[in-house]
């Protein structure tokens, strides 16, 4: 930040040369104002972030990606980093001190993935940036002229940008860094499934088929030209030529080996996605043990379970029983919607009974979109642009149901929809006091954490209502304790994809097709996976060590509230909190006696 000068007009460092305010005593203020000039920095160079978090004055552009553009913007971080260490911390609030930690992580992870070339794989198996870009149509305001005409730009803008992001990829192939062959099957289809003949079956056409009221009648026929010009000439010949290198460049030249440790400086570059997405520091041995020591642990609670069902036999042929079985299978995808949303329903009506504070963004359920059907995950949540008439949307995937087991809803819907990621996210929009950066930051070990123990939660909701969907819950916690077994094994200890499989197949019940698609997830997206199972350790040692402080004066809705009221933070900040609550509570009532 700024030095102690009355007037330091810019600090430059490296590529940046950014504009200082006056100088001030006031470091609190001084810390906040940084916030200010960055965040307002970061949706400039993002316009698509800045239209999610309900900010429209770049709704007409898409971000740049060019080596040039990519390497100042990492300057620029680099002088906000060195302006947020000319602040003294211990002149700052406990909150601050909190708001300076996380800011300076933010800054320094995007440095160091900046360094490490990370910005050269797009894409993994599981989505990317032309994935996202097809949500375009359900995330702009489209309610005026203007609207319109800047989402056209933004389509006209996508040749260029895809060449920015094809140039990006064509450096990592010659680096070696590029997402392994062996997740790639089929994964064309992604792409191809938006290269169409005509601009009505393009999802890009959508907002052209029916105007709102508020769009003038006269303007209509010329927004229909240009819109019919643009989804043809640009967003479909984008994804047109993305598919081209794709399958020429891209796909021939993929790297043959699947561990992050094979990357250059690869075991540097997995121990920065540990932190990244579980905000410890483990190596990646600790956390193998750590999996295996739950493995065994859950092994023993999913017996149990199976018993209880009355079933005859060991545990695989309980698992081949669950996988081929038509009863625990939709019929057709839109029974498996209904199922899903009768489940949402009748865990809201749970709520109360376990929280004080609920968000007021309601949420809606929806199914995958097709074009990324075939290589996504059961389920996912989907925030709302923030300022929009959109919902929270917690999507199903309907693609092959009879792959998608009715026995897991109940453990999905509680983690993608509530209390899971719509309550957590809402709820964190709605914070007031927290700087815009922390309002709309999401910290993978806090969120999945949180995602993890709301399934584990539904027990003391009663919505496991019998052994099949409890087995079902243990099943997905199994899951996650095999994915910390998985990920370390594969990218640290040279294990094969089909060990990996194997693995994963043989520990959960799990159909076989989500069994490949989330182990090539785990391939393709080193780290993030380690995030879930250890946030949601953190998330249940700090509730037995509150129930053993505070004994019959411990008030679960009040723990809750606790967790979730500073918004998404790193686990050592969420044990001070929670530490910090229970010393309160216990402070209140030897004042109270």
């Amino acid at each position: 930040m700024n030095l102690h000068k009355p007037l330091l007009p810019l600090l430059c460092l490296g590529l940046a040369c950014l504009p200082l305010p006056v100088a001030a005593a006031d470091e609190p203020a001084r810390l906040h104002d940084l916030f200010h000039r960055e965040w307002e920095h970061r949706l400039k160079e993002d316009p698509l972030l800045a239209t999610t978090v309900g900010r429209h004055e770049y709704d007409d552009r898409l971000p740049s990606a060019t080596p040039e553009n990519l390497a100042r913007r990492a300057g620029e971080d680099k002088a906000f980093l060195a302006e947020l260490a000319a602040i003294d911390r211990g002149k700052l609030s406990a909150e601050d001190a909190v708001n300076y930690d996380i800011f300076h992580n933010q800054l320094a992870e995007g440095i160091a993935a900046w360094e490490m070339g990370e910005d050269q794989m797009p894409f993994n198996a599981d989505s990317g940036f032309h994935s996202e870009f097809s949500r375009l149509p359900e995330v702009v305001p489209l309610a005026t002229v203007k609207d319109y005409e800047n989402y056209v730009s933004r389509l006209r803008a996508w040749p260029r940008y895809m060449g920015e992001q094809i140039g990006q990829m064509r450096l990592g192939i010659k680096r070696g860094l590029t997402v392994p062959r062996a997740v790639l099957t089929g994964y064309d289809g992604t792409i191809a499934a938006h290269v169409v003949e005509a601009p009505e079956k393009s999802v890009f056409w959508k907002p052209f088929e029916r105007f709102p009221s508020t769009v003038p009648e006269g303007d209509r026929e010329h927004l229909r030209r240009e819109g019919r010009q643009a989804v043809m000439e640009s967003a479909v010949a984008g994804y047109r030529t993305f598919l081209d290198f794709y399958r020429q460049e891209y796909l021939p030249h993929a790297r043959t080996t699947i561990a992050a440790a094979d990357l250059p400086n690869g075991l540097a570059f997995y121990q920065r996605r540990i932190h990244e997405y579980t905000t410890l520091d483990l190596s990646p041995d600790e956390i193998h043990k750590i999996g295996l020591a739950e493995v065994d642990r859950i092994s023993k609670e999913m017996d149990a379970v199976m018993k209880q069902t009355g079933f005859h036999g060991d545990f695989a042929a309980f698992v081949q029983f669950l996988r081929t079985d038509p009863r625990f299978y939709a019929k057709t995808p839109q029974e498996l919607l209904e199922r899903s949303a009768w489940v949402a329903k009748t865990i809201d009506g749970k709520l109360p009974s376990l929280f004080k504070t609920l968000p007021r963004l309601p949420y809606t359920v929806q199914p995958v979109p097709e074009s990324i059907a075939p290589k996504y995950t059961s389920g996912r949540y989907v925030e709302s642009p923030q300022g929009s008439t959109q919902p929270g949307i917690y999507w199903v995937n309907i693609y092959k149901v009879e792959t998608r087991p009715l026995y897991n809803v109940v453990a999905l819907t509680l983690h993608e929809a509530v209390p899971g990621h719509h309550l957590q996210i809402a709820r964190s929009r709605e914070l007031t006091g927290l700087p815009d950066f922390r309002r709309n930051s999401y910290i993978s070990a806090f969120g999945e954490g949180w995602g993890l123990y709301s399934e584990w939660l539904g027990l003391e909701a009663g919505v496991y209502t019998d052994p099949y969907s409890n087995f079902g819950r243990l099943s997905y916690e199994m899951w996650r304790a095999c994915r910390l077994v998985v990920d370390t094994g594969v990218h640290t200890k040279g294990w094969t994809r089909q060990q990996a499989l194997d693995y994963l197949g043989s520990h959960t019940a799990l159909p076989l097709h989500e069994v490949e698609t989330e182990v090539d997830r785990y391939i393709s997206w080193p780290g993030q996976a380690l995030a879930y199972k250890l946030g949601e350790l953190k998330i249940k040692e700090l509730r037995r060590r509150s129930e053993q402080a505070l004994g019959p004066r411990f008030d679960l809705r009040d723990f809750h509230d606790v967790v979730l009221g500073s918004g998404a933070v790193p686990l050592d900040v969420l044990e001070k909190n929670v530490n910090g609550w229970i010393e309160k509570q216990r402070t209140g009532a030897a004042a109270a006696r």
